[in-house]
């Protein structure tokens, strides 16, 4: 089993709070169901190890919003995706980055929030494995990042899209891709 030493890593929840009301959005909800119950015990165990929370978010062009905004946007009555989004809703403690395009690197604070925590290892989770996870690992390994990827903790509208996905991260990006429960965390004092 893959072990992560606790200290510098943070796990980044990518695009989970999420209405999933796009095309294809109907494809991705039974799979983002799966993960969030798959995310919400790694989510657990990171916070146990004292590891980061990051969540990076699309801010859906709604440039005059805050996380909260973006919350109650996804978590609203008629949002396909509002089940998965109340599941895996940000901690008092986790850190939280709104972003316009796919990566979570691209137009945000990322790299100076991971200087500040220095981070040089990311567990990355999310939706869409073959968009957002993607495009985020790609500029993670661009900016000399370790890169895990939790399989069971991505979600995406098919099972080509995802494996796909994943295959060109370990080709590509030199990415780590396991299960949940293949990843343990060595506990670290809280500093």
């Amino acid at each position: 089993m893959p072990r992560v030493v606790s200290y510098g890593t943070a796990l980044v929840v990518i695009d989970v709070i999420n209405d999933l009301e796009f095309p294809g959005g109907e494809n991705v909800l039974p799979w983002a169901e799966k993960m969030a119950k798959a995310l919400l015990a790694v989510r657990h165990a990171a916070r146990a190890a004292n590891v980061p929370v990051i969540y990076a978010n699309d801010n859906y062009g709604q440039w005059r919003s805050n996380f909260s905004d973006i919350y109650r946007h996804a978590v609203r009555k008629s949002a396909r995706g509002r089940h998965v989004a109340r599941r895996l809703k940000p901690g008092r403690d986790d850190y939280f980055i709104l972003k316009p395009k796919h990566s979570a690197f691209f137009a945000t604070s990322m790299v100076p929030l991971l200087e500040s925590l220095k981070v040089r290892r990311l567990i990355l989770t999310g939706i869409a494995t073959n968009l957002c996870v993607l495009f985020s690992a790609h500029d993670a390994y661009m900016n000399d990042y370790e890169i895990i990827v939790l399989s069971d903790c991505c979600a995406a509208e098919s099972d080509d899209d995802h494996n796909i996905a994943l295959d060109q991260l370990k080709r590509f990006c030199g990415t780590k891709v396991c299960r949940s429960d293949q990843l343990k965390f060595n506990t670290q004092p809280k500093s």
